[in-house]
């Protein structure tokens, strides 16, 4: 298993045994998993090209959702 997989395993275990135990165990799981989350959405968007000369994103082409750029 990756290791980035074995993180997610990781994360989704530590969601689920906090559950309902009023500690703030579950709001730091989230917490985690979001900065996981982050990091994720960090590396995507190194790999996306910026668009137009001054970086601004390009024009929506006709029926593209904003979303999915």
């Amino acid at each position: 298993m990756s290791n980035d997989t074995q993180q997610h395993h990781t994360l989704l275990s530590a969601l689920k045994a906090a559950q309902g135990k009023g500690d703030g165990s579950f709001e730091a799981a989230v917490t985690k998993a979001f900065e996981h989350v982050f990091d994720h959405l960090e590396r995507l968007n190194s790999h996306v090209s910026l668009g137009g000369p001054d970086g601004e994103g390009r024009p929506l082409k006709a029926g593209e959702s904003s979303t999915l750029r």
